[in-house]
């Protein structure tokens, strides 16, 4: 990934400084021993094997009862769990941010709460505090692997809204949004100053425990918002499936409009756009220059995608509308034109805009380093 802040080079081409692109020469395998690389070798296999991919949860359940959960569990460590997740401890995970440090990369932790929207863990208030107080350690590692004291270096961190609110709301809050005139009741700065003073909130398109759950849900989203400020950790509010993407977009813009206003040094909270989708385009521009209008910062982590399989699943079970982009090369094309957007919006905005480049993709790569200027 390339996270860029600074002004970049026009249209016209890049600077006539020493700039030097990025290589893609395999230099990272010689940080890597071989046994790390005989794992990634498998894993990969392993998920590019349909029966792996769709009948994961299954196997590891089955893994369970004929292994015992220790076995089971060790297994899953040495594989899947080891080649994704940077450590169980603070020290394993240190030891793998010196690894990326050795090639000039940043870390961006993330507490890994994924679960399928139905999962029935989701339960009971317990479940969520319990993540909130799992992010706000989180904030505080990414502050203590900062490799500089202070804000001179800001780190990362990505913020997953259903670790904090039910997927249940984030779906009925899109469908009202969705609804002609529904999102006039639904502003970013009316939830913005409902975090900031704890009041309650009584949306007429809830019950009253959802209304409650709301309430708490914004609670959380600020506390994490309100310490990784002081900790000096930029928040990346990941995306989703897009049934409650419009719901997630407007709690990333209610924490946007509570800390990336003027003097609070660019944006805090970023949204991700999903290239995969038809619409990402629109949105993107519509919502930068609503942020610019509103004298916000505008944090972007630009990525193709990770639903794709099931956002196509969903629309011919239900009969709607495909939202996604119809092959690899249309979803090429959108990130390359969101890409582009935002690559001006920097070289004109400076340090109130913001972007992640998140792409495995070289030519994406190479389209946003190139841009960039000589910084020896």
């Amino acid at each position: 990934m390339v996270w860029t802040r600074v002004r970049l080079c026009g249209p016209s081409g890049p600077s006539a400084g020493g700039w030097r692109p990025l290589r893609f020469d395999g230099g990272a395998f010689r940080l890597k021993g071989t046994a790390e690389l005989a794992r990634a070798w498998l894993v990969l296999r392993l998920c590019a094997w349909p029966p792996a991919v769709a009948h994961g949860l299954a196997l590891q359940a089955w893994s369970r009862r004929v292994l015992g959960s220790r076995l089971s569990g060790a297994l899953l460590r040495a594989s899947v769990y080891g080649q994704f997740v940077a450590g169980e401890t603070a020290e394993e995970v240190e030891g793998c941010v010196r690894q990326l440090r050795a090639l000039g990369l940043q870390p961006l932790l993330a507490v890994p709460t994924e679960e399928e929207p139905e999962s029935a863990a989701k339960s009971s208030e317990a479940w969520y505090e319990g993540n909130l107080r799992a992010m706000l350690r989180c904030v505080d590692l990414s502050r203590a692997l900062a490799d500089a004291p202070g804000p001179a270096r800001n780190s990362l961190m990505q913020l997953k809204v259903t670790a904090l609110a039910s997927t249940q709301l984030c779906k009925d809050l899109s469908a009202w949004i969705q609804r002609p005139g529904g999102s006039s009741e639904l502003s970013p700065e009316g939830l913005a100053e409902a975090m900031d003073s704890g009041r309650g909130v009584q949306l007429p398109c809830l019950s009253a425990e959802q209304n409650r759950h709301l309430q708490a849900s914004l609670r959380r989203l600020h506390r994490v918002a309100q310490h990784a400020r002081a900790q000096h950790v930029r928040l990346l509010v990941d995306a989703e499936y897009t049934f409650i993407n419009p719901a997630l977009s407007l709690l990333a813009a209610a924490l946007a409009a509570r800390w990336n206003r003027p003097g609070e040094g660019g944006p805090w909270v970023w949204n991700t756009y999903q290239a995969y989708l038809k619409d990402t385009h629109k949105r993107l521009e519509w919502d930068a220059e609503a942020a610019h209008k509103a004298g916000l910062a505008f944090g972007v982590k630009l990525v193709r995608g990770a639903y794709l399989d099931k956002e196509r699943a969903v629309a011919q079970l239900q009969g709607t509308e495909d939202y996604t982009q119809p092959d690899y090369e249309a979803t090429s094309r959108s990130y390359s034109r969101c890409l582009e957007l935002m690559l001006r919006r920097v070289s004109r905005h400076g340090p109130l805009c913001h972007l992640m480049v998140a792409s495995h993709n070289e030519e994406s790569i190479g389209q946003a380093t190139k841009r960039c200027p000589d910084r020896r």
